[in-house]
């Protein structure tokens, strides 16, 4: 159901107990792990992180990309998608993000209804969900609210060290799962030594 993952997801997983409290590793330091969300009708991005003190670890990402049919259908697959990537990884925390409100109003509609299942899925799982609109995260990861992708992709793999850029909707998610980490405080909780700030990436 769903694609794009950097370490391997089963494509069925049972629903398990999951954690929604910090565990601590064995140096007796708090981790968190945060499923970030960018919801989407025909692709749902995904992005898990470990937050360890005040790094940012990461653990996988992925699109859940739906077939072409009737609506409740569609809201399936990601609701069902998204509870395997949940067992798969157990996630303590979700942050989606908000809907904008797009010019197409059935566009919006159609958007809402995908954020609606990906917000059920975390809620199935008892697990806390926050929100962060675009603005917040990209704000937040980017230093500028009105970045574009390719800025918010860049950002993302400069931040958690990736060997190559994730796809947009990844990127989006752990952009959202980063913004989560940190409270939506943006870079000056980030772990950016060695890097500087210029045009909205870190050089």
């Amino acid at each position: 159901m769903y694609t794009n993952v950097h370490s391997g997801c089963s494509q069925s997983c049972a629903l398990l107990c999951l954690r929604s409290r910090r565990f601590q590793n064995d140096l007796g330091i708090l981790v968190m792990r945060i499923l970030g969300i960018d919801p989407g009708l025909r692709a749902t991005g995904f992005g898990i992180l470990d937050q360890v003190g005040n790094k940012l670890i990461y653990v996988a990402s992925g699109c859940i990309k739906t077939p072409v049919g009737e609506l409740p259908e569609r809201l399936k697959v990601i609701l069902n998608s998204l509870g395997e990537v949940i067992a798969q990884y157990q996630p303590q925390q979700v942050a989606v993000e908000k809907v904008f409100v797009n010019v197409n109003p059935q566009s919006t509609l159609l958007l809402g209804q995908a954020r609606g299942a990906a917000i059920c899925a975390a809620l199935l799982a008892n697990l806390p969900v926050a929100e962060y609109t675009a603005l917040q995260v990209k704000q937040a990861v980017v230093g500028n609210g009105h970045a574009k992708k390719e800025q918010v992709q860049d950002m993302v793999q400069r931040l958690l060290i990736l060997s190559g850029a994730p796809s947009s909707d990844a990127a989006d998610a752990l952009a959202c799962a980063i913004c989560h980490a940190h409270g939506g405080q943006g870079l000056g909780k980030l772990e950016t030594a060695g890097y500087r700030m210029k045009k909205g990436r870190l050089v």
